[in-house]
């Protein structure tokens, strides 16, 4: 009977050493997984601060963009203005004359 306990001592020895190893095993892995996690992470967060910048340059440039047609718009009707007074006298004497009759 003695015998057949220390076989048992024995067996339950070997199992706790097998859990040993694996827990040995498993705790390694921990921290390669954990900087694999953290790469990736780091990855996602670059990824979303490049689109969030090339969000953000998109609207400048676009900003920029309508800013300089607002800009041209605003020559053009200066100039289309400046065309307008300078005939507009012109346009008044023609316009008189028809309804007078002289043209």
């Amino acid at each position: 009977m003695n015998e057949k306990h220390i076989q048992q001592v024995l067996e339950i020895e070997k199992q706790a050493q097998e859990v040993q190893e694996k827990a040995k095993l498993a705790a390694q892995d921990i921290p390669v997984k954990a900087e694999q996690e953290a790469q990736a992470i780091l990855a996602r967060a670059r990824a979303d601060a490049n689109e969030e910048a090339r969000k953000i340059i998109a609207s400048a440039q676009s900003n920029d963009a309508s800013g300089q047609i607002t800009a041209d718009i605003a020559s053009k009707n200066s100039e289309f203005e400046t065309l307008a007074k300078k005939n507009f006298d012109k346009a008044v004497s023609f316009v008189l004359e028809r309804v007078i009759g002289r043209a």
